[in-house]
Formats: C-alpha cells, structure tokens, sequence
C-alpha cells in the first residue's frame, strides 16, 4: 500500500508555497545527490516546538455550519499528521508551509490558561460552551509533556465553566480525574473522532495518532464513567472510509457513545495539491479513482467553500453517504443525543472556587 520512498512517520510529504509569501523554498535535486554522496541527511525529520505567546486565547467563530461558538488552541500545527485536515492552511497565516511545516513546527501557548482565566472572570463574559480543538488536536504528543489542556480544564472546573473536547488522542484519559468532576454538574462533552476500524488505514491517513484499538477503549471508558460521547465519522473519503460507516457506527455504539457525526472530506487551499501528492505516493493505484469520486461530491472541484454545502457534500456518493448516517443513526442511536452544557453555574463562581486537584 505505501512506498517505501514516503516520509515515515508523516502525513504530508512536502512542504507546498506558502500563498502569503513572496519567496519559495525548493528542495533541489543537485542538492539531495550531495547529501548522498556525503552521507548526511537531507531531512531529519524532526518536531521542533516554538513558543508563542498570543494576547487572546478564546476564538469568536463566525462560520455558521461547525457547530460552535467558540474555541481555543493550545496548539498551532499539529503532529498527529493527518493528511486530509482543514486546519493546515491556517499554519500559514504563521509564515509556515500546510505541507510538512504544519505537522513538525508545532506553535505552544504556554499561558493559555492564565488568558482563559482572565477571559471568563471578566464582568461581561456570559458563560457558552468553549471547544478546545477547534483547529488543531490539544491531546497531540507535546500535550503529554506540556500539560496545558489540563490546565484549561483545571480553569475551567474552577469557575464551573462548560467545556467540549475534540481529538483523535487516547491521552484524554489523563485527565480523567478532571472530566468526572466537570461531568457531574454537566459541564463537560467530548467529541472522539475515529476514522476507521482499519488499522492500516489508520497509519496512513494519520500517521501519529492513537491506535484505534486504543481510540475504541477510549470511547467506552469515557462512558462508563458517565461522560458524553460524540464520535466524529470524519471526513468520509469516498473509497476509502466510506464503506466502514455501519460497522464503525455499531461498533461505537455497543462502546457507550451517545452520537455520531460526519463530514465529507474537502481538500481546500493547500490541501488540495498536499493531498493529491500523498495519494499518488501512498495509494498509486487507486488515486485517481479516489480523487475524481471526490471532486464528484464538490460540483467537480476538490473543494467546495460553501457555507452548508462544504461538508455535506453533493451529487450521488454524498447523497449514498448522508444516507447511510441516516441509517446508522436509526438502527444504533434512536432515542439517544448528546446533551446540552450546562451554562447556568459559572455566573455564581465568577470569582473562582478552591480546586480539588
């Protein structure tokens, strides 16, 4: 399935322009020979971690079809390396290419949490449910290190703020001790995103992320401890995730999760050409076949940026796709959804309460 010429270990494998830079940067084939000749690498492949330190932490999120309201990431890049993820165009806003830049320049807030305390103490803060991860996975490898996504959760249990969690980390389960205590005045929600039961999908669509058999547990030990649980089905890759939609949704089900969500994939900006060179190197023989079933869901393009039409898809394989959710979540989730965070308890502990932990 791969070539042995693929970065290991990575998603994305070159860097693409970035389209706010003027300059270019080209790995040069007279360049490469050198290192050959002289034994030294061309690339060592490594994560190196930059500290920034943003004045705001909360983001406003003005588009109308994610869901949310707000987030915060305590990370910018990420090194779980999948290779079909939205957010590696914003790496670019930071001078960064969405291509290799994305998974190993990862930015770090070591003060997010003082900035999300400040933002929810404040007089004119009325308490809405903040997503961490609305970008970039906050359970990726620095986080167990760096510690800071249980700092936020620390805040956030402190002045008994709603919280959601995304990722695609088995690591959450760290913080257990801190999600069963937000869980108990309904203040917690988390979002596991599972793209496959399929091992080997799992390593090439993302690289370094938890195992799935580890995801799976993570599902049914978040449950059994009484936190909600949404798994995200996303994104769709028409032939190569679609078929999986009913197992995966059974499968998560009979785990304890309370719902499902999806997303079919949609390669904007940089994606696009990062995505199609991975496929022609990871997957050759069916990479057209992939490529035009996904330009068929987007009105021929692979992209479509239309508000509620960009994630849902169109034409014949989204509708097949949007069908079978339909079905998933009639025959494994009737009667089931997740609830609604509880934003009536923070105005009461404006001023903070002693922490436990």
């Amino acid at each position: 399935m791969e070539n042995s010429s693929k970065i290991k270990g990575r998603g994305a494998q070159k860097n693409v322009h970035n389209r706010f830079l003027q300059d270019a940067h080209e790995v040069r084939s007279d360049f490469l020979e050198y290192c050959q000749k002289e034994g030294e690498e061309a690339d060592k492949n490594k994560t190196t971690y930059i500290n920034v330190f943003p004045k705001t932490i909360v983001n406003k999120v003005t588009s109308p079809d994610v869901g949310m309201e707000y987030s915060l990431n305590p990370y910018q890049g990420c090194e779980h390396g999948c290779i079909y993820c939205y957010a590696r165009n914003s790496h670019e806003f930071w001078g960064f290419s969405a291509g290799l830049d994305f998974e190993r320049k990862i930015l770090v807030k070591r003060n997010a949490a003082e900035l999300l305390e400040a933002k929810i103490k404040k007089k004119s803060w009325k308490a809405h449910p903040i997503v961490l991860s609305g970008n970039t996975d906050c359970y990726q490898p620095a986080e167990k290190e760096l510690k800071i996504t249980r700092s936020l959760l620390k805040v956030c249990l402190k002045y008994k703020h709603p919280v959601a969690i995304i990722t695609k980390n088995s690591l959450i389960l760290r913080d257990l001790d801190l999600l069963k205590e937000l869980a108990k005045d309904h203040l917690i929600g988390v979002n596991i995103s599972i793209t496959s039961l399929s091992e080997e999908t799992r390593r090439v669509l993302e690289p370094r992320t938890a195992s799935i058999k580890k995801r799976l547990e993570t599902v049914k030990t978040l449950a059994d401890h009484g936190i909600p649980v949404n798994v995200m089905l996303a994104p769709i890759i028409p032939s190569i995730n679609s078929h999986e939609i009913l197992p995966l949704a059974k499968k998560v089900s009979e785990l304890g999760a309370t719902s499902i969500a999806f997303t079919i994939v949609r390669l904007n900006g940089a994606i696009g050409e990062i995505f199609t060179d991975w496929i022609r190197k990871t997957m050759p023989d069916k990479a057209d076949k992939v490529l035009h079933q996904i330009e068929s869901c987007h009105g021929g393009t692979l992209n479509d940026s239309r508000y509620g039409h960009r994630m849902r898809g169109e034409g014949k394989i989204a509708e097949q796709i949007r069908n079978l959710i339909k079905l998933a979540r009639l025959k494994y989730f009737k009667n089931k959804k997740m609830p609604r965070l509880n934003t009536t308890l923070h105005e009461q502990y404006k001023k903070g309460q002693y922490s436990l932990f």
